[in-house]
């Protein structure tokens, strides 16, 4: 009887890893790890596809999962319209369970080429959805499409928006590093009405940033990392600013931050971006005292890095992957493994997860020496994050949805 017991809750806490929902961009943690037990490992556009579902439309958002609903953004033009969407799709079959136009322009604000009008990843949180899609609106949805409330904050991006929405306590964390004036939101996440907004305490020549916070809790201290131009900030859920590193001469920073052991990993941005370990901790300026480590050489500039066993791996924009100490920055391995990368990285099943922007996934271990698994292709153009639920992948490509089985 107690061994039957003993399997019964080894069954159940199977399926509890197995079936955890994916609520926001890079996951539970924010930070692109995942607890399943079993991905797929080999697959094309017709083998290991469950599902293929067809999306008009452009977006680069990534999708999230939640008790078997998948939610995603999207933008489309129709008859002369800017529609900006939040669709629910059936992680089953691949059908869509509703879908609900938020915000409608007769015009199109000028983006980055490489940029779309959704490209920030909802979030979930105790049932309701949260988007973002830039100062085009914000909204918040209950499971079933009913609007909650939605708003639009006035700034002024440039290159179009990239920062995902999150959500801590009953804060709503919206970064609007525009042209004029950056800052990072709080807003009440019940109505969307502005509790705090922290202006950022900087000169930078350049202000304009994309990069979606993190919160982490640092010994008995909860803070919000945000990284934005010249610096990477930490602020607490008033609005506080407790310190600021400076990265010079970063901007556009897309990359969201990752913690482990007392250290915060950041990249700088554009042009020449620079990878910093800071230790967390101090108040004010703390450039100075509390650099643990930074490294030119790999550095990305679009894709979140994971941090696993003391290691880091990273992917340049040209596919170069770096593993690194995670404590002092001495490079294990350096290869060249995908073509132009803008997906963030994904750990799972003790393995790493990356996809190039021509439709390709690599999986390696993430281990000191190089060792490549396997290399799928799904032949069409992808930006956006894999997602791991259940025992499959969710990926999305340029004009497709992809339920990826073993």
């Amino acid at each position: 009887m107690k061994n039957l017991f003993i399997w019964l809750f080894f069954q159940f806490s199977v399926l509890l890893v197995n079936g955890e929902n994916w609520p926001q961009f890079r996951g539970p943690t924010g930070q692109g790890h995942s607890k399943v037990i079993e991905l797929p490992k080999k697959w094309n556009r017709t083998e290991g596809v469950t599902w293929q579902k067809s999306l008009e439309g452009t977006a680069w958002s990534s999708p999230i999962c939640v008790d078997d609903q998948i939610f995603l953004t999207n933008a489309l033009r129709e008859e002369g319209f800017l529609k900006l969407q939040v669709v629910s799709i059936d992680f089953e079959n691949g059908s869509t369970l509703w879908h609900k136009t938020l915000f409608k322009y007769d015009n199109q604000p000028r983006i980055h080429k490489k940029n779309s009008y959704a490209s920030p990843t909802p979030f979930y949180d105790d049932g309701h959805i949260f988007v973002h899609f830039g100062n085009l609106g914000t909204a918040c949805l209950d499971v079933d499409g009913h609007l909650i409330w939605k708003k639009k904050l006035e700034y002024t991006p440039v290159h179009g928006s990239g920062a995902s929405p999150v959500i801590i306590e009953d804060l709503l964390l919206i970064s609007a590093d525009g042209a004029n004036d950056p800052c990072l939101y709080g807003l009440f996440k019940k109505t969307g009405l502005i509790k705090w907004k922290a202006i950022r305490d900087s000169q930078a020549k350049k202000k304009f940033s994309f990069c979606t916070p993190l919160v982490v809790e640092d010994g008995e201290s909860v803070q919000i990392i945000s990284p934005a131009s010249d610096y990477v900030f930490a602020y607490d859920l008033h609005g506080n600013q407790l310190w600021k590193f400076n990265y010079p001469n970063g901007y556009s920073v897309v990359p969201r931050p990752v913690y482990n052991a007392g250290l915060i990993y950041v990249s700088s941005g554009y042009d020449s971006p620079t990878f910093y370990a800071i230790k967390t901790g101090g108040s004010g300026d703390v450039t100075q005292s509390h650099l643990a480590w930074k490294t030119r050489k790999g550095a990305p500039r679009n894709s979140s890095v994971i941090v696993i066993n003391g290691l880091v791996f990273m992917t340049a924009d040209n596919g170069v992957v770096s593993c690194l100490d995670a404590n002092t920055g001495n490079v294990y391995w350096m290869e060249r493994v995908g073509s132009s990368c803008s997906s963030s990285l994904l750990h799972a099943t003790g393995n790493i997860f990356l996809c190039d922007e021509t439709g390709k996934t690599f999986i390696f271990e993430a281990k000191r020496r190089y060792s490549l698994l396997a290399t799928n292709d799904l032949s069409e153009k992808m930006l956006a994050s894999p997602v791991p639920y259940k025992n499959s992948l969710v990926m999305r490509t340029e004009k497709n949805l992809w339920r990826i089985d073993p």
